[in-house]
């Protein structure tokens, strides 16, 4: 059943550009500051992923995911609470950002430099995976203990800077009707920021005709990344002052008595209070339900191909000048998928656009597991494990930018309209809750789910387990997950189309 469509544009621009003239003044800010905050979470997430694949493997990333990431998350999580009962949301999202950055700078120009100093050796990490096999990974990671912090940080920086801090702020100064029009807009604006920092990120990394031999390549890429991170969040500091500025105090665009993060007076809360709200919440928790799939599923997927990327380009720079390839091509599908996404949320029922990415996803997992039980098929008919292993990356690659162009444009819009039927408590602390720890949860759920495999049939068979050899029972995992997902999201579309 289709939905109310608006009238007051041509066919044409209610296609390509749903925008009235005078809300320029509020969509060019917030486009700028989602297009910086995409570009640098993407220059991140390929650095962090570089960083642990190449030096110490894939299968570290699972157990990173589950031991490393939750408990940076209910770290930060408890910081962001108390600071949030104690600062306005403008300086709150100052403080938060100029955390992240501070690190950042940190590991460039100090951890990274230095890491033969600040690491222990790699003789005493072999000599303590001889000793205690079982902790082999553990132990990998803790070689590299200033990798896997910065993976850590890099990872939260778009639960936090991204979801958190940005769409929050989106959520609070737009009604669901704006929504519609000026959602999918935006996240047209942001995906040219995820081909961009692919672009930016595969200059900086193949930069090895430009430099001597005595260089420390990846060196120079860190400083080059990271300091465009570094400057560029800071032009993101200005246009948010800007926006409570002159955007918030302009009643066509924010109308409420108060500013969001103005102080009233309110009882202060724990992240415990803000967990049993979400969880006492059906309508919250099918929220939840359904980032947290998505992060399983993906996890599942993401981790299964970078195995195979890592044998293929074992040279840091190599691998990240691999990833931000695909990042950029992958940003470039997302554009055209989001004006086919945004049209669809106007005129059809919610439910119709988020079914999408399941679908998507289901279908992407088929044919990535697919082909790696088809290993000594595909070994016999192209005549080399090469060839094999070239056929899983490309089709890797395919399924990947399909399931991430969807992710960026169906499955963040469905959710982040989701939210906006609920009172500005259920807003501000469930979406804190959701999707902080929620898609985190998620990934670390699916990165637990490959450690207990990979510890079960490394201690059943007596070898070191593989992705390869605990592929059939990840994959059964998977299904039951994309089950689950379709449900959830049926579920949701009937609550949503009762508050509308």
């Amino acid at each position: 059943m289709k939905a109310s469509v608006d009238h007051e544009f041509s066919t044409v621009r209610s296609i390509f550009f749903p925008i009235h003239c005078y809300e320029l003044k509020k969509i060019i800010p917030l486009g700028v500051i989602l297009f910086i905050t995409l570009f640098n979470h993407y220059c991140l997430k390929n650095i962090k992923d570089s960083l642990i694949v190449t030096s110490i493997g894939a299968e570290a990333l699972a157990f990173i995911k589950l031991f490393c990431v939750p408990p940076g998350t209910i770290l930060c999580m408890l910081l962001y609470t108390k600071l949030s009962d104690k600062l306005k949301n403008e300086h709150l999202f100052y403080v938060t950002l100029s955390s992240f950055l501070c690190f950042f700078a940190l590991f460039t120009f100090c951890l990274y430099p230095c890491r033969s100093f600040f690491h222990p050796s790699h003789d005493t990490i072999v000599r303590l995976q001889v000793m205690f096999p079982s902790a082999f990974w553990v132990f990998s990671i803790l070689g590299v203990w200033s990798y896997a912090v910065f993976f850590v940080l890099a990872e939260l920086w778009s639960s936090f800077v991204l979801t958190l801090l940005f769409w929050q702020f989106v959520n609070q100064i737009t009604e669901l009707k704006e929504a519609k029009r000026i959602y999918a807009f935006l996240a047209i604006i942001g995906q040219g920021a995820v081909a961009l920092s692919g672009f930016v990120g595969t200059i900086a990394s193949n930069i090895k005709n430009k430099t001597s031999e005595l260089q420390d390549l990846w060196q120079m890429t860190l400083n080059y990344l990271i300091g465009t991170v570094i400057v560029t969040s800071i032009i993101v500091m200005f246009l948010y002052h800007w926006i409570y500025k002159h955007v918030l105090t302009d009643r066509r665009f924010y109308n409420k008595p108060h500013l969001p993060g103005i102080k009233i007076k309110k009882a202060k809360s724990s992240i415990w209070q803000s967990l049993k709200m979400a969880i006492t919440s059906p309508y919250l928790g099918l929220i939840a339900l359904l980032v947290i799939c998505y992060g399983i599923n993906d996890n599942i997927l993401e981790n299964f191909w970078k195995h195979e990327l890592k044998n293929r380009f074992p040279n840091i720079n190599q691998y990240n000048t691999f990833i931000c390839q695909y990042t950029m091509h992958y940003g470039l599908l997302s554009i055209f998928i989001l004006i086919i996404a945004g049209n669809i949320f106007r005129r059809f029922k919610w439910g119709i656009g988020a079914m999408v990415t399941p679908c998507i996803v289901t279908l992407g997992g088929v044919i990535i597991f697919g082909s790696i039980f088809a290993k000594n098929y595909c070994i016999q008919c192209l005549g080399s494990a090469l060839a094999h292993q070239t056929l899983i990356i490309f089709a890797g690659v395919t399924v990947l930018i399909g399931i991430k162009s969807s992710k960026m444009s169906f499955f963040d819009l469905s959710k982040e309209m989701a939210y906006i039927p609920l009172d500005e408590e259920m807003k501000v602390k469930g979406k804190a809750v959701v999707d902080v720890l929620g898609y985190r949860f998620g990934k670390s759920g699916g990165s637990g789910l490959q450690v207990v495999l990979l510890t079960c049939v490394t201690l059943c068979s007596g070898t070191q387990a593989t992705y390869e050899s605990i592929a059939p029972y990840t994959f059964i995992i998977f299904l039951f997950t994309s089950c689950v997902w379709f449900v959830a999201v049926s579920r949701l579309s009937r609550k949503i189309s009762v508050k509308n």
